[in-house]
């Protein structure tokens, strides 16, 4: 895990969820997937959005042309787990579907225009995901 994601993990866990700087303002979750190669727990701080009493996250990696590691994750284990304020749940990630995909994505570009960007200079179709909290 890079310092940068240490040092966010660390501040959200030690302000209830909050973060400052670049994320002053956004939600923010902590996603806990298990390595589709390794079998080891991953966490990665992600900007979400809310949709009902589901959580979306965005599989962007800054606009780059290959998908995150976490992705590839919840693909091969969709059983993951995350941290939002100061609650853990436990979820089923889906990969969204047209039209929900864009339709969710336009919602993140709401909260954060950089996505936006990301989609546009990516050479794929980034994915949506839908964290659901298991009851």
């Amino acid at each position: 895990m890079s310092d940068w994601n240490k040092k966010i993990i660390e501040e959200f866990r030690e302000n209830g969820g909050k973060v400052g700087r670049h994320f002053e303002g956004k939600t923010l979750l902590l996603l806990h997937t298990t390595g589709a190669k390794s079998g080891l727990e991953r966490i990665n701080p992600l900007a979400c959005i809310k949709d009902g009493d589901r959580f979306v996250v965005i599989a962007s990696k800054g606009g780059a042309d290959t998908h995150p590691d976490w992705y590839h994750n919840i693909v091969a284990n969709p059983s993951v787990s995350f941290e939002f304020g100061t609650e853990t749940y436990k979820a089923s990630a889906t990969v969204a579907e047209e039209p929900e995909r864009t339709r969710l994505y336009d919602k993140m570009v709401e909260m954060m225009a950089g996505f936006d960007e990301y989609r546009k200079k990516a050479a794929r179709v980034i994915p949506v995901i839908i964290l659901t909290p298991l009851k």
